[in-house]
């Protein structure tokens, strides 16, 4: 139970930060880009640190980069799915699945990190 306290107060607190760095940054799109991800992956690193030690937390940070960029590659194929090759959503979406799954686990083997 106190695990999840933890979570709610740095979670809430880390938000808060991002969200104030994002409202003093233009466009105000920023706030919102600022105020979920990368607080949750901060706090959630915190408490990785905290309960299993740096060399886990390190694995786990490895994990998030790798979800991060593919999912970058993720967002640029459907993108082009939808518009150069105007395919409907859905189909569009599950391919992009398939291209994601596949570069994120690549990603993981690519840099010695654990599936």
């Amino acid at each position: 139970m106190t695990e999840y306290v933890i979570r709610f107060v740095l979670g809430g607190a880390v938000v808060s930060a991002f969200a104030m760095l994002g409202d003093l940054l233009r466009p105000k799109s920023f706030a919102g880009l600022f105020g979920a991800a990368p607080s949750v992956a901060l706090a959630t690193l915190g408490i990785a640190v905290y309960q299993h030690g740096v060399n886990y937390a390190a694995l786990q940070a490895q994990a998030m980069i790798a979800g991060a960029v593919a999912l970058a590659i993720y967002s640029v194929v459907a993108c082009h799915l939808l518009v150069r090759a105007k395919l409907r959503a859905v189909t569009a979406t599950l391919l992009s699945l398939v291209i994601w799954l596949v570069a994120a686990f690549g990603l993981l083997v690519f840099a010695g990190g654990q599936t």
